[in-house]
């Protein structure tokens, strides 16, 4: 058809129709004109049922095209045929265009030319056919054609840079500075409307435009100015924003008439003598949101000799900090938040409620961590978490989507992430100093600190109504983060944006030896660097990597908004492998501490720092352990200690997190690593940062009369509904029974019970589970020794031992558990009868395992050591038995081949054949003197793929007479103490 593709060759020029409109304004008419073209299956001789005509035909309509004429001054033209209305109109516009000899520039429009289509854009909005259309814009032009007096049609120009899109768009290509302050967009548009002096009024020293000939009367009675649903008086809810930053954010409603002009009466109330005065902000929030910012244009807006940095000087005094923080844009004096206007949709008055509750939202919102907290509807129960594991496990905002939602809130560019596949050293390959182990330390206390936990007291039972005590010791450091910050020079800029998303494929698979790693850039709107993240870690999946990366950039950014003067960002805290340009990062985020950290400054202090739990219930046996994916119902109240009734601030029926992660505030977290399904919990704490509190509640005055008056706390209300298991625990259970779990634990407690081993240290005890079994059995132990890293999995462990040591006759005179690290020397740990280590070094960097055997048979030489970890070979047999979406979405199932999972749980950073266990024990044992034998759980040996879990049982050879705690660390060491005790019995004390 003639004319296809047209619009396709024009993608980067000024549209023909642009030009045309730019030359001859509303003297240009478009009459487009539908073509019909017979089917050429028309049906002659149709056949009718009870009538025979000969030569009888009913035509049949083809599809539509379309062509139009557009008629100039001088001459008229007439485009070809096509699908679309808009594609003959610029074809139609090109052929005048060609005609006229007018060559319009390729790409970006010069300044002359942006200026010239900003004069016709102008004079289109002014026109009998603007309007008359839907537009936002022409909304507001009828309500001011509604006025009496002088104010008659006098039109603010403030309406024309922040409602219509073409004409801000245009004096962006003027002056790029724009897009960071709005605002100068109006010396453009009254420079415009001065050129076009015939048709409109701008006077100098004044801020609004007139047309000069009234509209036809046909048109301002026509049908769209006289239809509307609006009842005579329309109600709008705003807040009122003073300047000064010790005054309140404080309700203000108003009326509109059918007959009124909302922006006059906005000005009335902000003692502003003419609405024309009045300037708008850009919207906040969404980009379709009509809330925005009105407040007073500062004298000097007017005056073209003015520049931005005069006014800005003028005026420094008068900056709103609030509005400025909200809007992104400099605000001067009072301010008024509002979602009123008018929209595409209708030419009624748009109208949403804007409440202190929405306010605090908003500020919430603009933190790193904000859209995770809203997006989960628990402001002041969720945090952000500390580790991304599995998309499946996750809830709420992704941290990718939060990052995204970050920058746009902050007037960033969009955040580029970069991802490339890098090759994947063997273990024998592996140098350099170990990492530490997964970390699984408690999460941070509602995003201002970590909690390290001791228990100080635990009951003797775990019956109905028993009491926990838990002392809470907060600091600014972020768990698990170990690497210093770097400062990036100024001089290291790259100032060029990288793509929204690009991939570097070395390969384009990560299965074979490869992995992927992102880089992650935060970048000013004007392409300045801010900061870059660049994860060494690498992942199979790319999405993990990308959203691993995401979560880094939040976390840090979550620090320093939290910590003002970033003296604990920069030199305090771990690194999360971030490089950042001081200098950049000051001038975006140099509002905050104005505002977060005023916030600060009037709460009460945390005055609760003793958090005792009550649990209810039956112990069911059914208890979290960390990776597993909980159910609970909560609510949280706001209890003042003078006896007034608590106020309820938040609940949830279901509400689903992972525990370990740090998704929710760590006192909820500890709690339910103490409960089992079924039971409930109440504990109180003290209250957290005022916005989280103000953003939950609905009734501001209320909360807030409390929070000024009266000591409060949070009380907390829990009920554990749920456990879902790790998938490694879900595929076992489904498999094997009894569960593969207890078949290890029971194949130890064997081992154990044959031997005359005394003493016993389990390497990576986490709950307890061996500890607690051995309990159950006469053996000829006198100490027992857990370590661990996770200080949760740890008191939980303590409650069991301490309940049944306390109840029971028991050989056991000493038991004791240590928070640390089992590829860290620890003298306590050394010379025991037996060591055992189930299902741990998996979870470990590969590299580290091998370190684990060296230190465990090198220093710790244990007379006996058990180690079992998973057999990889076994996987295919698992796999038939897993449970449907338990692991993995369906991009992560397609990048694995169509398989749901690759190793038994997500945490696996590797998994071994046999042959690959067997080479690691043998050549442990022929290092340190120790004679190694195999055997397993789940499955036969002599059956393929060989047993499920598969263990290596090292005996030294020959075995020397120790005592427990002797340590054979060089006497130049002297004593090394590196774990910490969490917990110790002895029947005497």
């Amino acid at each position: 058809m003639e004319g296809e593709g047209v619009a396709d060759a024009r993608k980067n020029t000024i549209t023909p129709k642009a030009v045309i409109n730019s030359k001859f304004g509303i003297k240009a008419s478009y009459v487009v004109e539908e073509v019909v073209e017979p089917s050429q299956d028309g049906c002659p001789g149709l056949s009718i049922p009870g009538l025979s005509v000969p030569g009888f035909s009913i035509p049949q309509k083809g599809p539509s095209s379309y062509r139009c004429r557009l008629e100039l001054p001088d001459f008229s033209v007439v485009s070809g045929t096509f699908r679309k209305k808009k594609d003959a109109e610029q074809d139609a516009a090109q052929k005048a265009v060609d005609k006229l000899g007018i060559h319009p520039s390729k790409g970006k429009p010069t300044l002359e030319e942006a200026s010239e289509e900003l004069v016709s854009r102008i004079s289109y909005l002014f026109s009998d056919e603007f309007i008359q259309i839907q537009h936002p814009m022409s909304g507001h032009l009828r309500a001011t054609l509604r006025r009496e007096g002088d104010h008659c049609g006098l039109f603010p120009i403030s309406v024309i840079a922040a409602c219509d899109g073409k004409a801000s768009s245009l004096c962006k290509q003027i002056d790029p500075k724009v897009e960071s302050n709005p605002s100068l967009a109006l010396s453009f548009i009254k420079l415009a409307a001065s050129k076009l002096s015939g048709s409109l009024s701008s006077p100098d020293e004044k801020l609004w435009i007139k047309r000069l000939n009234p509209y036809p009367q046909d048109i301002l009675e026509s049908p769209i100015d006289q239809e509307s649903c609006h009842p005579e008086v329309t109600t709008v809810h705003a807040l009122y924003i003073p300047s000064l930053m010790e005054e309140p954010v404080e309700p203000i409603n108003f009326d509109v008439l059918p007959s009124g002009y909302y922006m006059d009466i906005i000005a009335e109330k902000l003692r502003i003598s003419n609405a024309s005065d009045l300037l708008i902000s850009r919207p906040i929030g969404r980009a379709s949101s009509e809330t925005r910012l009105y407040y007073a244009a500062p004298e000097m807006y007017w005056s073209e000799a003015s520049s931005s940095l005069e006014i800005a000087e003028s005026c420094k005094d008068s900056i709103n900090v609030r509005a400025t923080y909200l809007s992104g844009q400099d605000i001067y004096g009072n301010a008024i938040l509002a979602a009123v206007g008018y929209t595409w949709k209708s030419k009624d008055l748009s109208v949403e409620d804007i409440s202190i509750l929405s306010y605090y939202r908003m500020l919430i919102n603009k933190t790193p961590a904000g859209a995770y907290k809203l997006s989960r509807g628990a402001v002041i129960t969720a945090t952000l978490p500390l580790a991304f594991t599995t998309k499946t496990n996750w809830r709420g905002l992704l941290p990718r989507d939060i990052l995204n939602t970050f920058c746009r809130q902050h007037r960033l560019a969009e955040p580029t992430f970069n991802t490339s596949i890098v090759q994947i050293k063997s273990s024998s390959e592996l140098s350099g100093p170990p990492k530490e182990l997964r970390t699984m330390k408690p999460a941070n206390e509602t995003e201002e600190a970590d909690a390290t936990f001791s228990t100080s007291t635990i009951d003797e039972s775990a019956e109905s109504g028993s009491a926990y005590l838990c002392e809470v010791k907060t600091s600014f450091e972020l768990s698990g983060l170990s690497k210093m910050l770097r400062t990036m020079k100024p001089e290291n800029e790259t100032g060029q944006a990288d793509a929204s998303f690009s991939t570097s494929n070395i390969e384009e698979s990560a299965e074979s030896g490869s992995n992927y790693q992102c880089e992650v850039k935060i970048l000013s709107k004007m392409q300045e660097v801010i900061l870059v993240c660049s994860p060494k870690e690498s992942f199979k999946r790319q999405n993990d990597c990308i959203q691993t990366a995401a979560l880094k950039v939040l976390l840090w950014l979550n620090m320093y908004f939290l910590d003002m003067k970033a003296e604990k960002a920069i030199s305090s805290t771990n690194t999360l492998d971030i490089t950042f340009n001081p200098k950049h990062l000051h001038e975006e985020f140099k509002l905050c501490s104005s505002i977060h950290g005023y916030q600060q400054r009037n709460i009460q202090e945390v005055n609760n720092k003793i958090c005792q739990v009550n649990i209810e219930g039956p112990d069911s046996g059914i208890s979290p352990t960390p990776g597993s994916l909980v159910s609970i119902t909560y609510s949280v109240s706001l209890v003042p200690d003078d006896g007034h009734a608590k106020e309820l601030l938040e609940s949830a029926d279901v509400f689903e997190f992972e525990m370990g992660t740090g998704a929710v505030i760590s006192y909820l977290e500890v709690a339910v690593a103490q409960m089992s399904v079924g039971q409930s919990a109440c504990f109180s704490i003290g209250i957290p940062d005022q916005e989280l509190i103000l953003a939950a509640s609905d009734d501001f005055a209320r909360i807030n009369s409390l929070l000024n008056s009266n000591p409060c706390c949070l009380e907390y209300f829990v009920k554990l509904m749920h456990i879902t298991e790790p998938l490694e625990d879900g595929m076992e259970q489904a498999f094997f029974s009894p569960p593969l779990s207890k078949q290890r634990v029971e194949y130890a407690v064997g081992r154990i019970r044959q031997s005359d081993a005394t003493s016993l240290v389990d390497f990576g005890c986490g709950s307890g589970s061996l500890l607690e079994s051995l309990l159950d059995y006469a053996t000829g132990l006198e100490m027992i020794v857990g370590v661990d890293i996770s200080v949760k999995s740890l008191i939980r462990a303590a409650k069991v031992l301490h309940s049944k040591l306390s109840k029971d006759s028991s050989t056991i005179k000493s038991a004791v558990l240590y928070d640390g690290s089992i590829i860290e020397l620890d003298s306590r740990l050394c010379g025991f009868d037996m060591g055992t280590c189930l299902e741990v070094i998996e979870h470990m960097q590969e590299e580290q395992a091998h370190l684990f055997g060296d230190i465990v048979l090198g220093s710790f030489r244990p007379k006996t050591l058990i180690v079992s970890t998973p057999n990889y070979e076994y996987n295919v047999i698992l796999r038939g038995s897993s449970a449907p979406n338990q692991e993995g979405d369906a991009d992560e199932k397609s990048q694995a081949g169509g398989q749901s999972f690759k190793f038994r749980n997500h945490d696996h950073k590797f998994e071994w054949t046999r042959q690959q266990f067997e080479s690691w024990a043998s050549k442990l044992a022929t290092k340190h003197n120790y004679m190694v034998e195999f055997s397993g759980v789940g499955g036969s040996h002599d059956i393929e793929p060989g047993f499920a879990s598969q263990i290596a049982v090292f005996r030294m050879e020959p075995p020397p007479h120790s005592t427990p705690g002797d340590s054979p660390v060089s006497s130049a060491e002297g004593v090394i103490h590196r774990c910490n005790v969490v917990w110790e019995w002895n029947p005497s004390s």
